[in-house]
């Protein structure tokens, strides 16, 4: 094993070791000044640090990872009373919480509560368009009922796990859909990726493609191409369809065309690169740690000749990440990766440490470590 990836599984436990004591409880999302900032429980990115916290418990089975992952868990827990206040990224929430603590405890609790997630998720299918309605209408006058965005395929796995827990058809057959419809109108022939795409909610017909966190609708969101790398592959696991691990395989593709030789990837493939202009030369370290992940998937599943390519590829884009991004030498910045950008169009967080560029740094340098913690593969997960 090279000394990198043993250097870098240490940096993780030590940072790890000590965000116990400075981000405890709490719930982070984005570094300001190198400290991460305290979301609601109910923000999206709310499953990532207890997903940190139960890769280095099965790395190192010292409870103290352990007992804070499953208080960040019950801190949650309400929300699942509710389903006005969670939308589709429940999948991310509980997948990182109450189904990782299933599959390492076979705790019974953590299983009901993780197909009462899933539940929940599969409520929020529309049957017209074949697609999980990705938000609420959170300030009354927003109309979401139509929006649909490519991170929704890392939610999937919610589904695909408790179709295989249960053996209920109704949550499989309903995540293939989605996973159609993404196929059809997200995923663009070059391997590029739309991040946002409205339908009418009551005939499920298309009203437009949108930008979203990308530049323009036109763009290629470089961490909207790392959740479809992922999800593609993570959807390949389940069923064998082979149109899941080809589009995998085309968007990861794509990233590797347009990944600069000696750095992390842009926030956007497709930025204008004609201009003086500084304002859009950001990086997002994040998207290379998704793309990493869903690569390590892909290389199980491709073919003989390129099994290589596609590890070689995330090994590649994990030790950029250990060389330029990581915060080895800076002990009070509470991120594991800087270079993070959350989204550019609104101008938050650009530059910056977040989350989940951390927790999936995490779970892929404990892969190429031999520590099989892919959470999204349900009872199947130590196939990493």
């Amino acid at each position: 094993m090279d000394k990198w990836l043993k250097d870098a599984r240490a940096f993780i436990e030590k940072k790890t070791t000590q965000n116990i004591i400075d981000i405890g409880e709490s719930f982070p999302h984005a570094t300001k000044q190198g400290h991460y900032d305290k979301e609601s429980p109910q923000w999206w990115t709310a499953g990532f640090w207890p997903g940190i916290l139960w890769n280095v418990y099965h790395a190192t089975n010292e409870d103290v990872f352990k007992n804070l992952a499953t208080q960040l868990e019950h801190k949650m827990g309400y929300l699942l009373n509710d389903p006005n206040k969670v939308d589709h990224d429940i999948g991310f929430m509980w997948t990182l919480t109450s189904l990782a603590r299933y599959q390492i405890t076979a705790d019974e609790t953590a299983k009901n509560t993780s197909l009462l997630a899933a539940n929940m998720l599969l409520a929020r299918f529309n049957s017209a368009g074949h697609y999980f309605k990705a938000w609420n209408n959170w300030h009354g006058t927003d109309d979401n009922s139509g929006i649909v965005i490519i991170d929704s395929m890392m939610n999937m796995g919610l589904l695909f796990w408790a179709s295989e827990e249960t053996g209920d058809p109704r949550f499989m057959i309903a995540a293939k859909a989605h996973c159609n419809m993404v196929l059809k109108h997200f995923i663009r022939s070059d391997g590029s990726v739309h991040q946002m795409v409205k339908f009418n909610s009551l005939t499920g017909e298309l009203i437009e493609k949108l930008g979203g966190q990308g530049y323009s609708e036109n763009s290629s969101w470089s961490r909207g191409c790392g959740w479809a790398i992922f999800g593609f592959a993570i959807a390949y696991h389940y069923t064998k369809e082979e149109r899941y691990l080809s589009s995998a395989m085309k968007v990861a593709n794509h990233f590797a065309l347009h990944l600069q030789q000696d750095s992390i990837p842009l926030w956007d493939f497709r930025i204008p690169l004609n201009t003086n202009d500084t304002k859009y030369d950001y990086r997002d370290s994040s998207a290379s740690a998704i793309a990493a992940c869903g690569s390590l998937l892909i290389s199980q599943y491709a073919p003989s000749e390129e099994k290589r390519f596609y590890l070689d590829f995330a090994k590649d884009l994990l030790k950029r990440l250990y060389e330029h991004a990581a915060t080895i030498e800076e002990d009070t910045n509470h991120a594991l990766l800087s270079h993070g950008t959350s989204h550019w169009p609104e101008k938050k967080n650009l530059d910056t440490g977040l989350i989940y560029g951390d927790y999936f740094f995490t779970q892929g340098i404990y892969a190429l470590n031999g520590i099989n913690n892919n959470f999204w593969l349900g009872d199947s997960w130590n196939a990493f």
